[in-house]
């Protein structure tokens, strides 16, 4: 299966491509989109027609996307989710379903713990992936997002397939968040 993970920012949107095959993981491609310094419409075009053309060239089997998490200002909070539904607009148009995870369950499942610092996820995309060299930290971010999706997805399926009653996940990713009567909750 592809995924293709996205690290979404009004200045530059990360993206991460990988394959997962059994336990696996092998890179396929990640970059950054830049939208540049024009007015709040242009750059958003700029990041869809980007996202789109990606799924476009790679066609994933899945798409996740980084959440918003809630900045000291609300004006970069609300930009941020802007260009994230930017990005997202892009991938549904390209009839892909869109699995959201927060930043901290991002680094829990590719470093192991939810505080880790950039450095640390950009270190361990390296060595999950082993790609020669250090990849940017907006792409590095894109690819953990994707890694984790390869873990999770697989983990929710086992959580739906345990029935009607109510099953909550103990560790990794998706800690805390359970199944009940089929669905998802926090």
């Amino acid at each position: 299966m592809i995924i293709l993970g996205i690290d979404p920012g009004l200045r530059t949107t990360g993206f991460g491509v990988i394959h997962k095959q059994g336990a696996r993981l092998r890179y396929i491609a990640s970059g950054t989109i830049k939208s540049g310094e024009g007015s709040l419409p242009e750059r958003l075009k700029v990041i869809l027609v980007g996202v789109a053309e990606v799924a476009r060239t790679y066609q994933p089997d899945y798409a996740a996307i980084e959440q918003v998490f809630v900045n000291v200002n609300p004006q970069s909070t609300l930009l941020l989710g802007q260009a994230r539904g930017a990005a997202i607009c892009a991938l549904v148009s390209a009839d892909l379903s869109v699995a959201e995870y927060s930043p901290t369950q991002v680094k829990q499942a590719v470093v192991g713990t939810g505080r880790a610092v950039k450095a640390q996820v950009q270190d361990m995309v390296a060595r999950l992936l082993s790609l020669p060299g250090l990849p940017g930290s907006d792409a590095a971010d894109a690819l953990g997002v994707a890694i984790c999706h390869a873990h999770s997805r697989e983990t929710l399926t086992l959580i739906a397939g345990a029935g009607q009653g109510t099953t909550t996940a103990a560790r990794g990713p998706l800690a805390g968040l359970r199944m009940k009567n089929g669905r998802l909750v926090g």
